[in-house]
């Protein structure tokens, strides 16, 4: 395999389906053709399965293991959106404030490195951190 050539993918194992595509569908605005099933694929600026979702129920009965859930927020991994520019960093924090989105860090902030952002939680407790790299 050579890593250069490969398209990489994330994949959330979701508990409630309807409630988790309905998030990042309708609140982040995420398109997809979910049908309903056990599985949603989200289109990005990379396409299709740059980012899916996949029921936690039918992946623990194909790989026959039982799931153990974290506790609060889940600290095994983040999905990281990144946005043109700080200002839309801003504006995103206040629109998903509005529709009461849960922030475990708080409100923006920009680092000595160059990144303002802020982690969002999804309803499963999946971290996001929602940021950008560039000022303008």
């Amino acid at each position: 395999m050579n890593g250069k050539d490969v398209r990489i993918g994330a994949c959330i194992f979701a508990g409630d389906m309807d409630t988790m595509v309905k998030f990042y569908r309708d609140t982040l605005g995420f398109t997809t053709q979910w049908d309903g099933g056990d599985f949603a694929e989200f289109e990005t600026a990379s396409g299709y399965l740059s980012f899916f979702m996949y029921s936690r129920k039918a992946f623990v009965q194909a790989i026959n293991e039982p799931y153990v859930p974290p506790k609060g927020i889940n600290q095994t991994f983040e999905i990281a959106l990144w946005l043109p520019c700080y200002a839309d960093v801003d504006a995103e924090y206040k629109r998903l404030l509005a529709l009461g989105v849960s922030f475990p860090c708080g409100e923006p902030q920009t680092f000595s490195f160059g990144i303002r952002n802020f982690y969002a939680s999804d309803p499963e407790g999946n971290l996001l951190e929602i940021g950008s790299t560039k000022e303008k």
